[in-house]
């Protein structure tokens, strides 16, 4: 499941996404940041303890639907988006301020 994602993640449709998502509470993120940081994400997943690779499917993946010819799998944007601020850098206002 986890490659599945991965593809999802770096998904032209995904990016902008997240890149609208994202930039709401992170001002001057720009698409190429958000590009840039869902690509670093996957060489750092395999030096992830598995709890924390729990932690972020879980804020990642919505829902999964196994078929018996594909999986189909929808994203939380706004999980995807709170990755994307924690790979650059940028903290979210509103997690923080809680």
């Amino acid at each position: 499941m986890i490659d599945q994602v991965r593809i999802l993640l770096l998904s032209p449709e995904i990016i902008v996404q997240t890149w609208r998502s994202a930039r709401k509470s992170i001002k001057g993120l720009t698409e190429s940041e958000v590009r840039t940081a869902l690509r670093a994400f996957d060489p750092l997943w395999s030096e992830l303890f598995p709890a924390e690779q729990a932690r972020i499917v879980e804020l990642l993946v919505e829902r999964v639907d196994v078929r018996t010819d594909r999986v189909d799998i929808k994203l939380r944007i706004a999980g995807v988006s709170s990755l994307v601020g924690e790979l650059t850098g940028h903290a979210d206002p509103k997690r923080d301020a809680a």
